[in-house]
């Protein structure tokens, strides 16, 4: 394990963690603004984000890295990138749908925007980043996501997110990364920040704070300076 604060211990997580992980994930997400455009019937929504995300945890403990806190109250899931194998994408693919049902749809094409306005670029996906409710505003995340910003900063590693609400951008931003062009998901759907940490004197992906052609809508938001996040020299 890697102390990271007075309070708060990181550690890999382990199939022995899903069941926990599973309902922290679903019930941190459950009033996020992309989670009600996904599924907008409350009580569809909690079943099957339950379900979303026993799909999800499965996949990532196979064929990415997850951690989590020593009291089980937070996940943080992140993938080595580039883009997946085929194969992999496909299995997510198949596993979404099965998860989903009829919501299958809109699941498949948030994924398809993320996965288009992806950076090629080598780097660590922070896809899913969560604290339990009663956790929440106690500095818990921002701890978690810090052990691994520290377990990559030497290796020169920049890290890519998607911010799905106002408040999860302020967190992003104060952890050193910058914004990009937004996203906003079709018929009325919310704004999505991307976001990019370069540690000191990495290289920042080419075009990244310059509007392409959109899948949907998007706006090019550009906030702050877009000097490099302090860390190691690379």
């Amino acid at each position: 394990m890697t102390s990271i604060s007075t309070n708060v211990t990181a550690r890999q997580a382990t199939p022995d963690d899903a069941g926990r992980l599973i309902g922290v994930l679903a019930e941190a997400f459950f009033h996020d603004s992309v989670a009600q455009w996904l599924i907008s019937d409350h009580d569809d929504r909690r079943f099957v984000s339950y379900r979303y995300f026993t799909h999800v945890v499965g996949h990532s403990l196979q064929y990415g890295h997850v951690e989590t806190t020593s009291d089980g109250s937070a996940a943080a899931i992140w993938y080595a990138r580039p883009a997946p194998s085929p194969s992999i994408a496909a299995d997510r693919h198949v596993g979404v749908q099965e998860a989903t049902g009829a919501y299958a749809p809109k699941f498949l094409l948030l994924e398809t925007m993320f996965e288009a306005h992806h950076p090629p670029e080598a780097h660590h996906y922070l896809a899913y980043a969560a604290v339990s409710p009663e956790h929440q505003g106690q500095g818990t995340g921002t701890a978690l996501l810090s052990n691994h910003h520290q377990q990559i900063d030497p290796l020169c590693l920049p890290a890519y997110v998607e911010a799905t609400s106002p408040r999860n951008r302020d967190l992003y931003l104060r952890l050193g990364y910058l914004p990009g062009p937004s996203m906003v998901l079709p018929n009325g759907g919310p704004k999505i920040w991307r976001m990019w940490r370069a540690p000191l004197g990495s290289t920042i992906p080419a075009g990244f704070f310059t509007s392409h052609p959109p899948l949907t809508g998007e706006r090019n938001d550009r906030g702050g300076d877009h000097a490099g996040s302090a860390g190691y020299p690379c």
